[in-house]
């Protein structure tokens, strides 16, 4: 079970590891939120840990899963998805936040329930475009 909160010289070299630190709660809102991700790039986008924590990218960043466990991430609980480009996303149904980065717009989940697959699917689509037209 995950132990929780670790030191910000703690390095993240696996997802693996990372799972094993993650609270029950938070493990499983980054595994769907993973999965919806996985499940909606195309090929060329990879994903690596970076800031210990997943992060996905093509051309450009796309967007991060930022875990409150894990130090650095500005939010005190639940899982932050954000979009490495937010601000450049029109984002019709207002689902991301505005938060005080001006680039990355994000949403925080405290369960796996609240996630909205369709919206994320929505958001995704428009990142990969816009990820496809950087030079």
């Amino acid at each position: 079970m995950g132990s929780g909160v670790k030191p910000a010289s703690f390095r993240v070299h696996s997802l693996l590891e990372l799972y094993e630190i993650l609270p029950e709660d938070q493990r499983l809102i980054v595994d769907v939120l993973r999965q919806i991700i996985k499940g909606n790039l195309p090929a060329y986008c990879k994903e690596k840990i970076s800031y210990n924590v997943p992060f996905f990218f093509g051309k450009k960043g796309i967007c991060i899963v930022w875990p409150a466990a894990i130090p650095r991430g500005g939010i005190k609980k639940g899982v932050l998805l954000g979009f490495w480009y937010g601000c450049r996303l029109k984002d019709t149904s207002g689902y991301l936040t505005h938060g005080t980065n001006k680039q990355i717009f994000y949403k925080i989940y405290q369960s796996a329930d609240e996630i909205n697959e369709s919206a994320i699917v929505k958001l995704l689509k428009e990142a990969v475009a816009l990820d496809k037209s950087w030079k």
